[in-house]
């Protein structure tokens, strides 16, 4: 890639669950960029994703609304709401689960345009 993009809202693709949704914003398979991966993850209250890791990118994950709390690699959790932020090390194993009567909603970005996922 090698000038800006642009995507607009209606072409923001969307990947379903039980659990919420994820939509992508950037990425090396959307074409728009070479070097990250972005979305926004929601989560249904009472609801998460499951227990996963990236083995080729660190995450960044930002509370947009909403309150979770995020397991991490150690088995603890981290209590999160609006304009909290966590970022997790390559290969942390990790989950986010909406503890509120509300959608959560995360933004969400990889250190990598192929961000790739192991579920557990």
């Amino acid at each position: 890639m090698s000038k800006c993009s642009v995507i607009r809202s209606g072409e923001v693709e969307s990947a379903d669950f039980d659990w919420g949704n994820l939509r992508w914003f950037t990425s090396g398979e959307l074409g728009n960029s070479e070097a990250l991966t972005t979305g926004i993850c929601t989560l249904k209250p009472g609801m998460g994703n499951p227990r996963h890791h990236h083995p080729n990118c660190e995450e960044v994950l930002h509370v947009l609304s909403g309150r979770i709390a995020h397991e991490v690699e150690d088995g603890g959790e981290v209590g999160m709401g609006p304009g909290d932020t966590i970022t997790l090390p390559i290969g942390a194993p990790h989950r986010a689960r909406n503890v509120g009567e509300e959608d959560a909603v995360l933004f969400v970005c990889f250190s990598s345009a192929d961000r790739q996922v192991v579920g557990e």
